[in-house]
């Protein structure tokens, strides 16, 4: 057996194999409320194999949506649209987890096809918030607003709805939450020079500027059960020599294993529109960075990009650089990319088909 299809536990929960689907915007929520699109897109995903979706960016609070269509776990109501799309993706043998997340200052943007641009209030936009309150772009050809500069209530505030969202995503049944602290949303912004100007204990120094997503990740771990796996996604460089470098977050990776956190889903990019790595060729270097991680730190890792080739990901995962690999496009492309994988290094294909084809398999129905 190859190691990509070899089972892999975090805990309590083990996984059928070290495929995960990584989270991926859909913008086809309403009210933070999941769809039938969600239905089945998830399903599909389920259906094809993965050990383990990660479901998209879901705001902890209503203002920290990307966009109107991003879901969210801000309520009850939002527990029980969940539910069915979880009841299913399990029922495959999926493992199910979710991002919780907040935009911070990339809040409030319009739908990418449409423009992508913020959403003014009259639009049907909200006011953003961030650590500074520069805008995230001010080249003049888009309008971006101004986010308000977080105060030590907001902060707390913003803590206590990471753990009221991981309650809930508890009580919808998920299985493995990641904190989003990445692709230059609230908690990537507070990490990264390039948009932290604080000079209070958030800002200045990387311990000052990790402050806040050590104290959320130390906060849902009062909610979230210590049997079930935490993970974290970090962007490892904001690919500008001004900001975050890979070793400032190899530092960051150490500080939150010895919380406790259980795995680091290692990405790169978004802090600024200058820092995107999904525009140039960097994107391909994130499993070599989530090798570094994975060895400097002794913390499991997950590596992410431009991942689309079974050998290639049983290469990764063979040369120590991850323990599982994450697939986006790839998956979006060809949602029934395990099985073929599978075929590919020679393994096992039958075990990934859903049950009531395994009754049909080798037969005429």
């Amino acid at each position: 057996m190859s190691l990509l299809f070899s089972p892999f536990s975090i805990k309590s929960i083990t996984f059928r194999n070290r495929i995960g689907a990584a989270p991926m915007c859909q913008y086809q929520a309403t009210d933070g409320l999941v769809s039938d699109w969600h239905q089945a897109h998830i399903g599909a995903l389920a259906m094809g194999g993965a050990g383990l979706i990660i479901m998209e960016a879901t705001a902890v609070r209503a203002d920290g949506r990307i966009t109107p269509g991003c879901p969210g776990l801000w309520n009850e109501q939002q527990i029980e649209a969940f539910r069915p799309v979880l009841k299913f993706a399990q029922s495959q043998g999926c493992v199910m987890g979710i991002q919780l997340a907040h935009a911070g200052r990339k809040a409030s943007a319009e739908i990418p096809w449409i423009s992508g641009t913020h959403l003014t209030d009259a639009e049907g936009g909200w006011p953003t918030i961030s650590p500074s309150p520069e805008a995230f772009d001010n080249d003049g050809k888009r309008l971006w607003k101004a986010p308000k500069a977080m105060t030590i209530t907001d902060i707390k505030d913003i803590q206590t709805a990471f753990v009221q969202a991981s309650q809930r995503a508890l009580k919808a049944g998920f299985e493995y939450i990641e904190i989003h602290a990445a692709h230059g949303y609230l908690l990537h912004s507070f990490l990264s020079p390039l948009v932290n100007k604080r000079d209070d204990q958030y800002g200045g120094t990387l311990a000052n500027r990790a402050r806040m997503l050590l104290e959320t990740v130390q906060a849902v771990q009062t909610a979230w059960p210590s049997d079930l796996p935490l993970g974290v996604r970090l962007s490892m460089t904001d690919w500008i020599e001004q900001g975050l470098q890979v070793e400032d977050l190899v530092e960051v990776a150490k500080w939150l294993h010895e919380l406790g956190v259980d795995i680091v889903d290692c990405t790169t990019g978004g802090a600024t529109p200058d820092s995107r790595s999904s525009i140039n060729s960097g994107i391909a270097q994130q499993p070599d960075m989530a090798g570094q991680v994975r060895k400097q730190v002794g913390i499991m890792t997950q590596a992410v990009g431009e991942i689309t080739d079974a050998q290639q990901a049983e290469d990764i995962l063979q040369s120590g650089k991850a323990d599982m690999v994450l697939l986006a496009r790839q998956l979006l492309r060809d949602p029934y990319w395990p099985r073929h994988a599978a075929k590919q290094l020679g393994d096992d294909v039958a075990s990934l088909m859903p049950p009531l084809h395994k009754l049909f398999i080798g037969k005429n129905p």
